[in-house]
C-alpha cells in the first residue's frame, strides 16, 4: 500500500464487500448476482495496476468507470438513477 491507487481501489473493493454482504444476509432474495461484482472487482485490480505504473490518468478514469458500474448495476443506495 504504497500509492494513492492501492488506498483508493482498496477502498472501493472494500465497500463492494460490505454491499454484498449487507445485501446476503436480508431476508428478501437478493436482487443482485454474484457475476454483477466481477466487473468492478477487475476494474479496481487494473485501475491498482496502471496507478502503479506511473499511469494514473488511466487508472482514476477506470476508478470512474468502476464507480459508475456500481451506481447503475449494483445501485448501493437504491437511488433511481434511470
Amino acid at each position: 500500500m504504497e500509492t494513492i491507487s492501492d488506498w483508493v481501489t482498496v477502498a472501493i473493493f472494500g465497500g463492494m464487500i460490505v454491499l454484498f454482504l449487507h445485501r446476503s444476509t436480508t431476508d428478501e432474495p437478493p436482487k443482485d448476482h454474484i457475476i454483477q461484482y466481477l466487473p468492478p472487482s477487475v476494474g479496481c485490480a487494473v485501475a491498482n495496476w496502471f496507478g502503479n505504473h506511473h499511469q494514473e490518468v488511466v487508472g482514476y478514469l477506470i476508478v470512474l468507470a468502476v464507480l459508475a458500474y456500481i451506481a447503475v448495476v449494483l445501485k448501493p443506495f437504491n437511488l433511481k438513477l434511470w
